[in-house]
């Protein structure tokens, strides 16, 4: 409990415009809850998988990726530790009232100071967001989150799950697929219908193909969170080398046989997001 307590000060801290604020916490029924601002648009999750009515269009899902792009370099660059979120997915990003991307959910975050190597031995987090290396070894890195977040970017851009994609063989993952769009020299078809088209070509290709980067199975090969702000500010460019090396994603460690005891969603923990009388900081 003191460590948990110690922890969630820490994050109480942080403040960034596109994390969601967590304002305290409190135990109920031996239960440990988290509080955070509310977002009144709910979760990302639901404008791209659930929302029936007219999706995000390109502007706002572009300054969505570019928002939780910088709330990310803060935590692994700018705070005064480095923050491992440990679980970036859609439905951990709030949509603010302007529309406006924030990654909440920091159940799952681990704190290290910045020089040290983070002291993690678990594998938690949800299938398809989780790196190759993370599998093999229980330790999450920075350039673990960055994987998430590769996963993260080609969700939004292309409007569907990672792994349950209609009209995908049972073999294929999402990953996977934009890689085949991407050799077939047609990587724009792999974007959201929904959009009709409507859509900055080359923002459109810039997060298709630096999602990619950030879901290669290399972590050596990723790029870090400083240097993806850079990609999409258009201060740098995309290395082309990379599409050339076999393995993108999860199919590069286990083929086309996913071991059913990581095919699931792994559990965020108790801590739950609600709004109720906590202790505040």
């Amino acid at each position: 409990m003191k460590e948990f307590v110690a922890e969630i000060a820490s994050l109480g801290r942080l403040r960034h415009r596109h994390l969601v604020a967590l304002l305290g916490y409190c135990r109920r029924k031996g239960e440990l809850l988290l509080v955070y601002d509310y977002m009144p648009h709910g979760s990302l999750d639901k404008f791209l998988h659930r929302n029936e009515n007219p999706s995000l269009n390109w502007a706002q899902r572009y300054r969505i990726i570019r928002g939780v792009a910088s709330g990310l370099l803060y935590l692994h660059e700018e705070w005064e530790k480095v923050v491992l979120h440990r679980d970036v997915k859609a439905s951990n990003v709030l949509v603010d009232a302007h529309f406006n991307g924030q990654l909440g959910d920091f159940g799952l975050a681990r704190l290290y100071d910045h020089g040290e190597n983070p002291k993690t031995t678990h594998v938690v987090g949800t299938f398809g967001y989780i790196a190759p290396e993370l599998v093999r070894t229980g330790k999450a890195t920075t350039s673990t989150d960055v994987f998430a977040f590769g996963a993260f970017m080609l969700e939004v851009a292309c409007g569907k799950r990672l792994l349950k994609v209609q009209g995908l063989t049972d073999d294929m993952v999402l990953v996977q697929w934009v890689m085949e769009k991407w050799k077939e020299g047609a990587i724009l078809e792999a974007s959201d219908p929904r959009l009709g088209g409507d859509f900055v070509v080359e923002e459109m290709e810039l997060v298709l193909k630096l999602g990619l980067l950030c879901s290669h199975y290399n972590p050596m090969a990723r790029p870090s969170m400083r240097q993806v702000m850079k990609h999409l500010d258009g201060d740098a460019m995309l290395p082309e080398v990379f599409m050339n090396v076999a393995g993108v994603g999860m199919a590069a460690l286990f083929g086309d046989e996913v071991s059913n005891e990581f095919a699931m969603t792994f559990p965020s923990s108790s801590l739950t997001n609600i709004s109720a009388n906590a202790l505040t900081f």
